[in-house]
């Protein structure tokens, strides 16, 4: 599992940001700090929850340099429509083939929902230098991150 002080794996995921296109996370360092939030499935309330608890912050975020986005291993059509239903203004992240849950140790089964091989909840700050500076990763995948700390994180990264 990736923690503080690693180097964040490169991901090549399906970015959704109201069109569907490729996204490197290697080509987004050196902007400032990126937020990777990795949830179990849109449209599920604790997903749901977090993002909408995101974008509340998303304004703290940007007054800190930092890009948000989320990443689940729903399809990018499927984001796109839970962006809009949440009014979500930051990119989400189809992983679809999972390799991105699979290099940051996250691949967990929700059996009860039938949901196999999606992200446990989990939060990373990765700096311009790809060095992961804050993780987090939830015991209960129903649980959310502490929020202030998070912004605390990206503020000092």
């Amino acid at each position: 599992m990736v923690s503080t002080g690693d180097t964040a794996p490169d991901i090549s995921a399906t970015i959704a940001n109201g069109e569907v296109e490729a996204f490197e996370l290697s080509d987004h360092l050196g902007d400032g700090p990126v937020v990777l939030a990795f949830f179990p499935g849109a449209f599920t309330p604790p997903c749901s929850n977090e993002m909408v608890a995101l974008q509340e912050h998303l304004g703290d975020f940007h007054d800190a340099g930092a890009t948000v986005l989320g990443l689940s291993a729903d399809s990018a059509f499927s984001l796109n429509s839970f962006r809009e239903e949440h009014g979500l203004e930051f990119d989400l992240l189809s992983d679809m083939g999972r390799s991105a849950i699979q290099d940051y140790g996250l691949e967990i089964d929700i059996e009860d929902l039938g949901l196999l091989g999606v992200a446990n909840r989990a939060v990373f700050v990765v700096d311009d230098d790809s060095e992961v500076t804050y993780s987090w990763v939830a015991d209960d995948p129903t649980n959310e991150p502490d929020y202030e700390e998070l912004l605390d994180a990206v503020e000092s990264a």
